[in-house]
């Protein structure tokens, strides 16, 4: 992982992770107006409208700059092709955060959310000096355990009918890493 502080890019082997420009709008909407994507997260709504891409996008520099939180676009180091996002929340006084990712369904299973999550894990733990990071995601998407499994967190607790997501409950499993 390479991180370049004036830019705001973090370079894996494959990835770019990246400030979302406005630009990137339309593929924000076009993969996330996806039922498959919704479903597996906490906050996106559906369906997804370029409106919902712009007001996301709009905070993300200033975010950065305050450093609350680091919300970086999945892209392909050679192509420029988005995939995805994944961001990093901050909570300064305890020195952990949260990692929150989702890929668009045409480039799952080419292990794009376990590289991008590894490189922003060293960009918390290497650049940003977390104590923590950890996670969470709904029992219903297992996929996304496993990321979590990859980077070598461990499960810490789970949380039963934690959430409401389309009228029903869903338990939630959370992960963490403390840097060692």
């Amino acid at each position: 992982m390479e991180y370049d502080d004036v830019s705001k890019t973090i370079t894996t082997k494959r990835l770019k992770l990246r400030l979302f420009q406005i630009s990137d709008a339309a593929a924000v909407t076009k993969l996330c107006n996806n039922y498959n994507i919704y479903k597996n997260t906490l906050y996106l709504p559906y369906p997804y409208s370029i409106e919902d891409a712009l007001s996301w996008i709009e905070h993300h520099l200033n975010n950065f700059n305050a450093n609350k939180s680091y919300e970086f676009a999945v892209t392909d180091k050679e192509t420029g092709d988005l995939y995805g996002a994944i961001a990093l929340s901050n909570n300064q006084k305890f020195k952990n955060g949260e990692i929150a990712y989702w890929i668009g369904e045409e480039f799952w299973g080419n292990g794009y959310a376990t590289e991008a999550a590894q490189g922003i894990l060293q960009f918390a733990f290497d650049e940003k000096q977390y104590h923590k990071v950890f996670a969470r995601y709904f029992k219903s998407n297992p996929a996304s355990g496993r990321v979590m499994e990859k980077l070598g967190m461990k499960q810490e607790g789970y949380f039963v009918d934690h959430v409401r997501k389309e009228n029903r409950y869903e338990d939630l499993v959370y992960y963490g890493l403390i840097n060692q």
